[in-house]
């Protein structure tokens, strides 16, 4: 029985490819920096390991990983989350038998990059909206012309610090509360949309566009269906193919009116389109470099969080006068939590957020900023230990 490891317990996905992998008969660890029951408890994960964080601690973080390797016999490493960059900026520090499904570390910063990431779409034919690096809302301000614009971190998650400007910049805006460099862009309406590719070595072996329908304060979203897009897929294999990339990526689009797509921004890590393949679909395969053709998730397939989908969505649905069509979607997807024989992860998720909890009150930061804290990476040098 082949041996893998999932970094990222804390997350959904995290879940998700456990079971996936556990179905195939792969024995299953999780490993993570901070609480991850959510996962750790799922009938489908053998042992679950707990590492020092990346960010803070990366000899501790390497060194651990050497020993899991060692003692589990673990063949293959694949990260969910933003342990990524780290993992791939140590990965010739890691024994060769373990194939880490991650590209090199170059690569990953000209993705996580939403300035960097724009040129590279344009010059695989993509359309991007018009943008700019700057450093200060006054250099914001002077580009935007009073503009309708989006403006956010040049390295940032989980729409973190965005600022949605509809109608340009309000006179009265507050000053960038981040010293780091910033991106402007000319703000796209349209259908929100997002993509999910497994690739090795420049060759897609799974992908899924989907719609994230309802989501928390304009960020993560909790309720995804499956759609069919071929210019995304056009996309994805064209970038994959020039960067002969290797591991997770996803990318954020707006779907105008005329069905015309533009690429907002890459997160070169899973994400919920994880949720939208079934459950024949070999997703561990396409992680292991095995497969032989692509798979892809049928269209209207829809997942959600329930119990989110339950509390925020049926409160936003109540508030618009939506609650017929929420209850629709809610009775249609699939939980991709409780499990009918494995209900313990939910349980194990109201834990880990009482574990956020605790670590957004000590650093005074939000519930989301600290559920990351020990895993972002956000362009600064990183010294190999």
């Amino acid at each position: 029985m082949p041996n893998v490891l999932i970094l990222g317990g804390r997350a959904p996905v995290a879940l998700e490819l456990a079971r996936r992998f556990a179905r195939r008969n792969w024995s299953v660890i999780v490993g993570d920096s901070m609480s991850c029951r959510l996962s750790s408890w799922s009938t489908s994960v053998t042992a679950a390991v707990r590492l020092p964080s990346p960010r803070f601690s990366p000899r501790a973080f390497v060194e651990a990983l050497c020993r899991i390797i060692d003692v589990h016999g673990i063949e293959l490493i694949v990260p969910t989350c933003e342990e990524v960059f780290y993992l791939s900026r140590y990965r010739h520090l890691l024994p060769d038998a373990a194939r880490v499904a991650v590209a090199d570390f170059e690569t990953l910063d000209r993705l996580h990059s939403k300035w960097t990431f724009l040129e590279l779409a344009r010059e695989c034919g993509a359309d991007i909206p018009a943008s700019e690096r700057v450093g200060s809302l006054e250099d914001a301000r002077a580009w935007a012309r009073d503009q309708p614009v989006v403006i956010k971190p040049e390295y940032s998650r989980f729409g973190t610090h965005v600022r949605l400007y509809p109608q340009g910049i309000p006179v009265d805006a507050e000053p960038f509360e981040l010293s780091a460099p910033w991106v402007v862009q000319r703000f796209c309406r349209g259908r929100e949309l997002c993509s999910y590719s497994v690739v090795d070595r420049g060759k897609v072996l799974a992908h899924v566009a989907y719609r994230p329908a309802y989501r928390l304060a304009g960020s993560a979203s909790f309720w995804f269906e499956a759609c069919d897009v071929p210019a995304i897929r056009q996309f994805v294999d064209k970038l994959a193919a020039r960067l002969d990339y290797t591991g997770q990526i996803a990318f954020d689009w707006i779907q105008s009116e005329n069905g015309g797509v533009t690429v907002l921004e890459c997160n070169p890590r899973a994400v919920s389109g994880v949720h939208l393949f079934g459950d024949d679909d070999d997703l561990p395969a396409a992680l292991a470099g095995s497969a032989t053709t692509c798979m892809s998730a049928g269209a209207t397939a829809a997942s959600m969080l329930g119990s989110v989908m339950l509390w925020a969505g049926g409160l936003q649905a109540f508030k618009a006068g939506q609650v017929a069509s929420w209850w629709h979607d809610y009775r249609r997807a699939r939980d991709v939590i409780a499990h009918p024989g494995d209900v313990a992860p939910w349980f194990g998720g109201l834990i880990d957020m009482g574990a956020f909890a605790r670590v957004a009150l000590r650093e005074r930061c939000s519930l989301r900023q600290a559920s990351t804290r020990d895993i972002e990476w956000d362009g600064q040098p990183m010294v190999v230990p």
